[in-house]
């Protein structure tokens, strides 16, 4: 392959393959505590209700953590993801614990998956990494029944915040990284290039995602920024000043339906 052949989206999948074998050891991928289970559960049942043996798509599903969420909640779950090594340990996850969860690989902004095929779809984190969300929202908005719902958790993790800097300036003064920072270097190199290029490159904001969720024809959209007890729980498992960041980050939920 070529590197002229090699695409953004490329690169994209391979970097998260890459992050696959420690993706679960970082807080905000893998849940460390039952209280922030719970608290996912019910952010999902104020916004989708209980599953009922509904329909959900779990897109960029990663090694599965959202779609066992759903599943506990009654939901018949697809998985999502074009990484084969993120979906070689949710297929684990789910076989360890004898949970029913289909796991595809496909790409979140063109699923090949069937029209008006599910009653919800939850995405965790993949927005603020798409390169064309115009045309992912309304992937998204065929893949829905009428009356279905689309949820959103995500946020802006590139804008500039006092919190950031002080963590900057630490790491300047002690010579060390954060725990959580992306390793090793040419990782966090990978990481940089990518944001620089999608298309929220300067912050995945609430506001810009809803005017694009209606430019799809979605309508009732709703922001929820009340994510303080996940959060929370979150930051009993990082160090004083990633946990403030993670508290002071412009983050949300967002649910959508088509009517």
């Amino acid at each position: 392959m070529t590197m002229a052949n090699y695409t953004l989206r490329d690169e994209i999948r391979d970097y998260w393959s890459a992050r696959a074998a420690t993706f679960d050891q970082q807080v905000g991928h893998e849940i460390f505590s039952e209280a922030e289970r719970q608290a996912w559960r019910e952010l999902f049942l104020r916004h989708l209700g209980p599953g009922e043996n509904r329909r959900a798509l779990d897109l960029a599903s990663g090694t599965g953590v959202i779609s066992h969420l759903l599943d506990e909640l009654g939901f018949q779950v697809t998985g999502l993801d074009w990484s084969e090594p993120m979906l070689a340990r949710a297929r684990a996850k789910a076989e360890a614990r004898g949970a029913r969860i289909r796991f595809v690989m496909g790409d979140a902004e063109r699923t090949l998956e069937k029209p008006e095929s599910y009653d919800v779809i939850v995405t965790r984190h993949l927005v603020w990494t798409l390169v064309n969300p115009k045309a992912a929202f309304k992937e998204w908005h065929s893949l829905l029944k009428p009356g279905g719902k689309v949820l959103i958790v995500d946020g802006d993790f590139v804008s500039d915040t006092l919190v950031k800097r002080m963590i900057r300036a630490f790491e300047r003064l002690t010579g060390r990284t954060s725990p959580t920072s992306h390793a090793p270097d040419a990782m966090r190199e990978t990481h940089e290039r990518i944001l620089r290029q999608v298309y929220f490159s300067k912050g995945a904001r609430a506001s810009e995602v809803m005017d694009l969720l209606r430019q799809a024809g979605f309508a009732g959209i709703n922001v929820d920024r009340n994510l303080k007890r996940i959060h929370r729980e979150q930051a009993r498992h990082m160090p004083l000043l990633k946990g403030l960041e993670r508290a002071t980050q412009h983050r949300y939920a967002i649910v959508a339906t088509k009517r």
